[in-house]
């Protein structure tokens, strides 16, 4: 399966620990199509020897081409929240994790019907666990 997974870049890397961690598991048994999220050398600056048009349409081709779109939303982004709109618009199951001592989740996700699937964690055990429980 081709996982395209979403965390903060731009919006902070406080996450990056987390996001390795939940790279490393889903790139067991699939393809995660946006390995980059959990490279500890990439800044809040991003890929900035790419420009901007070219980041988005790539990202929008590999949201295209996923199967599956799984979220880290405890650190606000911008960028994830385009993402999961995006994923929205054109139909991809999503799976949401966040971190209930980190941050409160957005009403416009919490309080979309199509945003079904939200997970809340507390550490990275947690998570593992949730997406052993959902993706296998």
């Amino acid at each position: 399966m081709k996982i395209y997974f979403a965390g903060s870049i731009r919006g902070g890397r406080s996450d990056v620990d987390i996001y390795k961690k939940i790279i490393d598991y889903l790139n067991t048994d699939n393809k995660i199509l946006t390995e980059h999220i959990g490279d500890y050398s990439l800044s809040v600056k991003g890929q900035n020897q790419l420009d901007n048009d070219y980041i988005r349409n790539r990202d929008i081709d590999w949201l295209k081409e996923s199967d599956l779109v799984v979220a880290d939303t405890s650190n606000p982004s911008l960028g994830v929240g385009y993402e999961l709109a995006y994923a929205e618009k054109i139909g991809k199951p999503v799976i949401i994790l966040h971190n209930k001592k980190k941050s409160q989740l957005s009403a416009m996700i919490e309080g979309s019907k199509y945003f079904n699937d939200i997970n809340y964690y507390s550490d990275v055990d947690e998570v593992l666990e949730i997406l052993k429980r959902k993706i296998g």
